[in-house]
């Protein structure tokens, strides 16, 4: 399987980058103690930090914002998903623990001020590419709705769309069943590239060491 840039993204966004990891032979399961700890301590900390800022005054919010106004997609009506989890803080409705991984996935998320993508890889076909989505990309996403990727950072297979820094397809999420999988970092793209490493490497190793199995991670850039 492999993963490429769309020449329509990268076109607008000439800057832009993603982490991806890759893991094998995981067991997603009820989270550990320490992952519940530091998800919910991170956010009572973040939440007086709040009290203080506007969203806009975090880098990463800033830019993602930004970005979605470059490819066509208006913030305000279909925020970045790492934005629509700091108003969540915003309001004291705290995210709850759902799996290993998607706790995980939340917590670097918060941390790093940037959308972040799980994803089944045994439920993925073909090659995958991130581009900016058509009319005919759409999916049931993970807030309920029929979701059109039109105007749209999206990540799609042979199968169609099923990915983007807004919300994520039923089709391709993260269970307790799930052995493989794919996350896709969507780093600010001012982040140094030795940075970029850093970060993705630090995430890849905490995951390994809540989920065991292996993975190997890589910088995909324009």
């Amino acid at each position: 399987m492999e993963i490429n840039i769309s020449a329509n993204l990268s076109s607008k966004i000439p800057d832009f980058k993603v982490g991806i990891i890759t893991y094998e032979n995981i067991e997603v399961g009820p989270s550990p103690q320490m992952v519940k700890g530091r998800l919910q301590l991170f956010q009572e900390a973040l939440f007086f930090d709040l009290d203080e800022k506007e969203l806009t005054d975090f880098p990463g919010i800033k830019e993602w914002r930004k970005i979605f106004k470059t490819t066509g997609t208006n913030p305000s009506r279909y925020r970045p998903s790492v934005e629509a989890l700091y108003r969540r803080v915003k309001k004291q409705n705290y995210l709850t623990s759902i799996h290993s991984a998607i706790d995980l996935n939340n917590f670097f998320s918060l941390l790093y001020e940037v959308p972040i993508g799980i994803y089944d890889a045994d439920k993925l076909t073909g090659d995958i590419s991130i581009k900016i989505g058509e009319s005919t990309d759409e999916y049931n996403g993970l807030n309920g709705r029929l979701n059109s990727m039109e105007n749209m950072i999206t990540s799609a297979d042979r199968d169609g769309a099923f990915g983007s820094p807004y919300v994520d397809s039923e089709r391709t999420k993260v269970t307790e069943e799930t052995k493989k999988a794919i996350q896709i970092i969507y780093l600010q793209t001012k982040t140094p590239i030795k940075e970029a490493h850093q970060l993705t490497e630090s995430l890849m190793k905490m995951f390994l060491e809540i989920h065991g199995g292996e993975g190997t991670y890589s910088i995909l850039e324009v």
